[in-house]
């Protein structure tokens, strides 16, 4: 299946806790954002066929932040209500917008904003035994799946998530 084409608005902050190490693609800005929208675009294409007729587009424009644990900490206190950093943070757009009307497939959708704590993602990645970038994916497929609508409230539901994770994981291009 053809990907959609994707509008990626990445940033990277500078700065976080402790050294940063030399980048890594995902964190280099010369040829993150190119790397980032081969993913994204893989993943999407890859889940057009379950979405529902609301979220299907030929291209999508979203976010993506690689952040440090003060400023994603600031993000989950004024938003979620949770104090302290988390991994993976996702602003749904869709959430707020209205239906697009019965048997029109929009040309661009807005999906939204995914961000992730660099820092937590180091510490994750270490404890795991993995590396950044394995990490960084798996935070991003996870935002991804939250701006498609995709929630886990219960352990079945994050089980279902982490599955589908592991799929567009596995179908990633190299």
């Amino acid at each position: 299946m053809t990907a959609p084409e994707i509008d990626l608005a990445f940033s990277l902050e500078s700065g976080g806790s402790g050294a940063a190490p030399a980048p890594e693609p995902l964190t280099d800005p010369a040829v993150a954002e190119a790397l980032w929208c081969g993913h994204l675009g893989a993943w999407l294409a890859q889940l057009l066929p379950e979405l529902p007729a609301s979220l299907r587009a030929a291209g999508y424009s979203l976010g993506l932040e690689l952040t440090g644990d003060a400023t994603i900490a600031e993000l989950n206190q004024a938003w979620r209500q949770h104090s302290g950093p988390t991994d993976v943070l996702a602003f749904a757009a869709q959430e707020e917008a209205p239906p697009a009307p019965a048997g029109v497939e929009p040309d661009w959708l807005e999906l939204g904003d995914i961000v992730i704590s660099l820092d937590t993602a180091r510490r994750q990645a270490e404890a795991a035994g993995h590396g950044l970038q394995d990490e960084l994916l798996f935070l991003a497929s996870h935002g991804l799946l939250h701006l498609l609508g995709w929630d886990h409230p219960d352990d079945d539901s994050l089980e279902a998530m982490l599955a589908r994770q592991t799929a567009l994981l596995e179908a990633s291009p190299s």
